[in-house]
């Protein structure tokens, strides 16, 4: 490694996913993606020695290490915890200096963010109470359609209808959408009316901040395009979407860990 280079690490246990970023003088090296396992412990490292595959080099070439996510407590070569509203502002902000509202939408939480010009978290809503609009629900719907959970969101954007789902609550929408499976409606219109359902409810999370331009979405169902659509209806603007949403979280962590090496 090349003297007065500058190696950083950030780490997010999230209840679904743990990532891994890993910079070089604060520029993206390399990351890594796992599904996170019983152990956050066991996460944490496998997810570094992901990371650092294909990289010239070792654990002891980090510089500092920040943790985030629900699971940073339990990193144990971490030389410092932030929470994860603190990391996905800053990490927002690196990506898209003109972001001021965040909308992290994860396994089993969904937050709504407001950062300032540098990325320094001003305010925040969290759903952590409820498992709708997170990956778990659209992970249930799908199971209950019979539907890859990749494809939910290319397939409502191929209704021709919308047909509405009352309820957003997990028990009541899986007893919802199999009653409208079993009569035998469009998937792609019950899917619209799903997706229009989970849009409503992050929406209301985000009036709760207050939306101001621009808007990102970060977190693994930025990735479904169906969600993202029906949130930008409902805003009434254009949603910025990371290269990768789900590192967000562990970039802004890394990034923190450069500053404290500086």
């Amino acid at each position: 490694m090349q003297k007065g280079t500058v190696i950083t690490a950030g780490v997010d246990i999230g209840a679904s996913t743990s990532k891994v970023v890993l910079l070089k003088d604060a520029q993206i090296l390399s990351y890594s993606i796992i599904a996170t396992a019983a152990e956050s412990a066991f996460s944490a490292r496998r997810a570094m020695d992901e990371a650092l595959k294909g990289t010239d080099l070792r654990s002891g070439d980090i510089g500092c290490i920040v943790a985030t996510g629900y699971g940073r407590v339990i990193v144990p070569f971490a030389h410092e915890t932030i929470t994860e509203l603190s990391c996905h502002a800053r990490g927002a902000n690196w990506l898209f200096p003109s972001v001021r509202t965040i909308l992290d939408m994860g396994g089993q939480d969904c937050k709504a963010i407001r950062c300032d010009e540098r990325g320094r978290l001003k305010n925040f809503v969290m759903n952590d109470k409820c498992a709708a609009g997170t990956g778990r629900f659209l992970e249930l719907m799908a199971r209950v359609m019979e539907l890859r959970l990749e494809d939910l969101g290319r397939l409502a954007l191929e209704a021709r209808g919308e047909i509405r789902i009352d309820s957003t609550c997990t028990v009541f929408a899986k007893s919802e959408v199999s009653s409208l499976v079993r009569e035998g409606r469009d998937k792609r219109d019950i899917l619209a009316g799903l997706h229009a359902a989970i849009a409503t409810r992050v929406y209301n999370l985000l009036r709760g901040v207050g939306i101001e331009r621009d808007l990102v979405i970060t977190g693994g169902i930025a990735k479904n395009i169906g969600v993202v659509r029906k949130v930008e209806e409902k805003a009434g603007m254009e949603v910025l979407l990371p290269p990768e949403p789900q590192i967000v979280g562990a970039l802004g962590a890394a990034l923190f860990a450069h500053d404290k090496l500086q």
